[in-house]
């Protein structure tokens, strides 16, 4: 586990973490990153944590020095700005025990293949630009990603999540809360947790086919599809379809699909005036002991009592073109 990994860090004395700056100085992705560490080294003390900054080319010229923790940091907005010593940078990232990326830097690390087979969190607006890296790192809808040695975070407000959970990671709990009230953080969000963007723009590029195969799900809500024709449809096995879905959205296809529906039938139950007899079929339920159960499993009460919850907030429903 990553996280019993990186606990051994702690034993370090100081622990030296280098974050190469590649971006703009006011990026949410860098001062999101930086603050909590800066917080940290200012809390421990220079015997147990030094946090140095660098900017990229320097670094790559820097007398060799030993690091343990290494991130090449740059907001997304930078990604076409790669380091004219992008290759030295990232060897030399490579030497430290634990290294990564965050924001663009994910995708130079993939671009320069430092990422085979490694989970990695890449914004999911640089997918499109991820071209052949990605047949060689596993990238993930995820805010970040602790994969052994590597280290990667999407960027934006998530590198904040990302630099608490890697200090509480080495340095407890008890560091991590006195950073979260300096800077006002209530909570962290946790590495499985995702990046919130429409699928299709998250994977449109990097994975047509399943984004193909939610596309066809969303048309056909009234009358399902199955798993077998949906993989017909888009050109590729069930097996891989499920390993799609599973990869890229932690889920089943089947159980997707039923997500997709009850979350429709509960937009319709808060909007409109159909019955709940309609809604159930309107989202592909023949059996309202079905759809009940179903619904109840997913939101924890009954398509009735959702009904009721909107008619006492006193919401007024509207019908679909009014």
């Amino acid at each position: 586990m990553a996280f019993d990994e990186l606990a051994r860090l702690a034993q370090e004395q100081p622990l030296r973490v280098l974050l190469i700056h590649a971006g703009e100085d006011d990026a949410l992705t860098w001062s999101g990153l930086v603050q909590p560490w800066r917080l940290a080294a200012k809390l421990l003390g220079p015997e147990r944590l030094h946090v140095d900054v660098r900017g990229a080319d320097k670094f790559a010229h820097d007398p060799a020095r030993h690091w343990h923790l290494v991130l090449l940091v740059a907001d997304e907005a930078a990604a076409a700005l790669r380091p004219a010593s992008l290759r030295l940078v990232i060897e030399r990232c490579r030497s430290a025990p634990f290294w990564g990326g965050v924001g663009a830097g994910v995708l130079w690390l993939a671009d320069g293949g430092a990422l085979n087979g490694a989970r990695a969190a890449l914004p999911w607006s640089l997918y499109a630009d991820a071209g052949a890296a990605a047949d060689h790192a596993i990238f993930t809808p995820h805010l970040y990603e602790l994969d052994g040695a590597c280290l990667t975070c999407c960027g934006g407000a998530a590198s904040i999540d990302f630099a608490l959970t890697v200090v509480e990671a080495i340095f407890g709990p008890g560091v991590q809360a006195e950073i979260k009230e300096l800077l006002c953080v209530d909570r962290v969000r946790g590495p499985e947790e995702r990046q919130r963007v429409a699928l299709q723009a998250r994977f449109g590029a990097l994975q047509p086919k399943l984004s193909e195969a939610v596309t066809l799900m969303e048309a056909n809500i009234e009358e399902p599809l199955a798993t077998d024709d949906i993989a017909q449809l888009v050109g590729i096995s069930r097996r891989q379809l499920e390993r799609l879905f599973k990869q890229y959205l932690d889920s089943l296809p089947s159980r997707y699909y039923l997500e997709l529906r009850l979350k429709r039938a509960r937009q319709l139950l808060l909007d409109t005036n159909y019955s709940i007899v309609q809604v159930g079929l309107m989202c592909g339920f023949s059996s309202g002991s079905h759809f009940s159960t179903a619904f109840g499993q997913l939101f924890g009460n009954t398509p009735r009592e959702e009904r009721q919850r909107r008619l006492k907030t006193g919401d007024r429903p509207h019908f679909p073109g009014n």
